[in-house]
């Protein structure tokens, strides 16, 4: 059984301390900037600063504090300024918030905790690259059958499967740091973006401190198709998982049964079957891509927001923004623990492919017959008519099936090969060949 993987650090950005750690950061700055405008005198940022001190000591009081206010307030940063003026307690908490707007500090502060989160998840993926890279290598030229449709086609190796997976991840990795530059995005324009209240300094100074990129424009908040290609991006990365998710799903189905994820000791499959062996985490990582994609549907709605701004989004973002990061995190670390334990079995591919009989050299013995001068008609005719052979031989029940011994005992395909050209043809290796080229020009 694949225990259960969450990153408490992931979960802690979302918090309710952690959020308010990062709006006092913002007024703090903000207050600091003033006072370089000449607007807030230095005597009252010092006592501004010790009030903020004493929260950042007591971030669960600030916590409790502020819910407890916004409970008669019925408005979250009002609750929370009003805190801090309290511990404040002087005239200088006049200046505290001042110019600001609701949506500066909420936008800012949620810039900051996309791109916490996004490092948290560029880490996930760093770490499950190496992985799936050593377990490539591993089956490099382990032989297994490529389908498509679900029916065999020809001859792969798993190591080139999972060269692929190690690809797609790569451009997960890319799209993750993409996107954290995306929304590295603060503002500090007031009520409506127009910086009336507050010069265009203070906002360049917050966002420098913070690490962000002032927003070019705003209105009363950052603009949200930002923050949806946020949750694109998340959920692009967990259809990727789901993509091998369902990969796996396929190949540990008994009649395939090419590879397995991990059943450790004490695990049990089923209350009613004691012999089942389910691919219970892949089926996990299947379901938990649907609700990613779900969020990333609510985030799309948010984009269209009424006049300089509504509410609409706000109670939208307070749910999937820590479910989407926290459960991206969860699915990487799920699926890295996964491949690290995937059961491979080669001899299962290996008798996979002889369930085709031979058939999966179709297309080599095509481009042969082409080579030597027929055309692509009746070359195609000839290792149809073989195949449909090798089918009806098998289907009769007897079993010597073979579509190159229905090729050699056919005098019209016969005759353009010299013996034993088409054995040398139809081999693995023939299909092989470039397998060691293609793991070189990805890099593993």
């Amino acid at each position: 059984m694949i225990t259960r993987y969450s990153r408490p650090d992931m979960r802690a950005i979302w918090t309710d301390e952690n959020k308010l750690k990062i709006w006092l950061q913002i007024e703090l700055l903000a207050s600091a900037a003033l006072v370089k405008e000449k607007i807030v005198p230095a005597k009252d940022f010092a006592k501004i600063k010790a009030g903020c001190d004493q929260w950042f000591a007591d971030l669960p009081g600030l916590v409790a504090r502020q819910r407890e206010l916004e409970k008669v307030l019925n408005h979250d940063v009002i609750g929370f300024t009003t805190a801090v003026a309290e511990v404040i307690n002087d005239n200088a908490s006049r200046w505290f918030h001042f110019g600001l707007t609701s949506s500066d500090v909420g936008d800012t502060c949620y810039a900051v905790q996309m791109q916490q989160s996004a490092d948290i998840l560029i880490a996930d993926v760093e770490k499950l690259l190496p992985v799936i890279a050593r377990r490539a290598n591993e089956h490099k030229f382990t032989p297994c059958m490529g389908r498509s449709h679900g029916i065999h086609g020809e001859p792969t190796t798993f190591g080139l499967k999972l060269a692929l997976m190690h690809d797609e991840f790569s451009r997960a990795l890319r799209r993750l740091e993409t996107v954290r530059e995306v929304v590295s995005v603060g503002k500090i324009s007031g009520a409506v973006g127009t910086s009336a209240h507050l010069s265009p300094r203070v906002e360049a100074f917050v966002c420098k401190k913070l690490g962000l990129r002032p927003a070019p424009i705003a209105t009363q908040v950052v603009q949200r198709d930002i923050h949806a290609e946020f949750q694109l991006a998340l959920a692009l990365v967990g259809a990727s998982i789901e993509r091998w998710a369902v990969e796996f799903r396929h190949l540990q189905r008994t009649e395939v049964l090419e590879a397995e994820e991990p059943f450790t000791p004490g695990q049990k499959g089923s209350s009613a079957m004691p012999h089942k062996r389910n691919p219970i985490t892949w089926e996990r990582l299947t379901g938990l891509a649907r609700v990613l994609r779900g969020n990333a549907l609510a985030a799309l709605e948010n984009v269209a927001l009424w006049h300089e701004r509504d509410i609409s989004h706000s109670s939208v973002e307070r749910i999937i923004f820590p479910d989407s990061c926290t459960l991206l995190d969860y699915m990487l670390g799920l699926l890295t623990r996964l491949m690290d334990g995937i059961v491979v079995y080669p001899a299962n591919m290996r008798k996979n492919i002889g369930l085709s009989l031979g058939m999966w050299n179709s297309q080599t013995v095509l481009l042969a017959l082409i080579r030597k001068g027929l055309t692509r008609e009746a070359a195609y005719k000839l290792c149809q008519e073989a195949a449909m052979k090798t089918w009806a031989v098998k289907h009769a029940g007897r079993d010597d099936a073979d579509f190159v011994a229905q090729l050699q005992a056919d005098p019209a395909v016969a005759k353009y090969f010299q013996a034993g050209e088409l054995e040398k043809l139809c081999s693995l290796e023939f299909h092989f060949k470039e397998v060691g080229a293609r793991f070189k020009k990805l890099g593993l």
